[in-house]
């Protein structure tokens, strides 16, 4: 399998391009089912997308240039789903605060595919 097909990642920064980044979870706040379980870093989605859930494709949204960096396949045992998740100028930093944040409950868990060096 070919981790670093370039059409993939050109297609997915065409959606960042021609998309606004929606961010509806600011770092530092709790989610809404589960206040315990803060935000590392901005959480949001692309306006004008749809992903598995019916609604836009989901990002976090970091400090460095945005850039995708990574995704995430995540998956949630709760709600029975899977999901692509973009990290959008996210440092090594914000990606391990991520990571932490994902797999503090043994419900959710997420595999980090990184894009090859620019």
């Amino acid at each position: 399998m070919e981790n670093f097909d370039s059409g993939f990642w050109e297609a997915l920064d065409e959606l960042v391009r021609t998309s606004d980044v929606v961010i509806d979870r600011p770092k530092g706040s709790a989610h809404p089912r589960y206040p315990n379980l803060l935000y590392p870093v901005d959480y949001g989605y692309l306006s004008g997308t749809r992903s598995m859930d019916g609604g836009g494709i989901d990002l976090w949204a970091g400090s460095g240039p945005k850039t995708i960096r990574a995704v995430l396949c995540t998956v949630d045992l709760l709600k029975r789903d899977s999901e692509l998740k973009l990290l959008l100028g996210c440092t090594e930093e914000e990606t391990a605060a991520i990571l932490e944040r994902l797999r503090q409950t043994p419900c959710l868990n997420a595999l980090l595919i990184r894009r090859e060096p620019l």
